[in-house]
């Protein structure tokens, strides 16, 4: 299954309507090396192994400094972990699986400390927020057309409607 191709998930939460969250991640320094395929290979990989433990990820983009990404989990999701996992992953493809000396962790030496995150309360700011993010390698120069940017995609349909 290619990266453009989503998969179709069918979720039945009972007892709540879990948070939908739009996260941004940061390169230390704004550092543009996360424009690689590994790095999205890296990426796309961990989200997929994520629907194993009741998290989806969404829509999202990777940008050469940063990364925009929708997740939603289930009751017991810790953001904060999940995403610690994933700048983990994320920094490994940077350095190509090298730990960098002198760093028990390899995600302090790329990225800034924590993360942006905001709740999606309805499904016309997930739009916009979408609409907003895509056209974010345009903007920065980096592609004529959004659909020409090859680092983004959709792991799973959110459906917030």
């Amino acid at each position: 299954m290619g990266h453009n191709q989503p998969l179709h998930l069918e979720r039945i939460f009972q007892a709540y309507d879990p948070p939908l969250y739009f996260v941004t991640l940061c390169t230390a320094e704004r550092r543009k090396i996360l424009n690689k395929n590994e790095v999205h290979d890296a990426f796309v990989n961990y989200c997929r192994r994520s629907f194993n433990h009741d998290i989806t990820v969404g829509r999202y983009v990777l940008m050469p400094d940063h990364i925009h990404f929708f997740v939603q989990g289930g009751l017991s999701f810790d953001l904060g972990l999940w995403i610690r996992g994933l700048k983990r992953v994320v920094a490994a493809a940077v350095s190509g699986g090298r730990r960098q000396a002198n760093s028990a962790s390899p995600q302090r030496s790329i990225w800034q400390r924590g993360f942006f995150d905001h709740v999606i309360r309805n499904t016309e700011s997930y739009v916009q927020k979408w609409d907003y993010v895509r056209e974010n390698p345009v903007r920065a120069g980096l592609v004529k057309k959004n659909d020409e940017w090859n680092l983004q995609g959709e792991i799973a349909v959110i459906d917030r409607v």
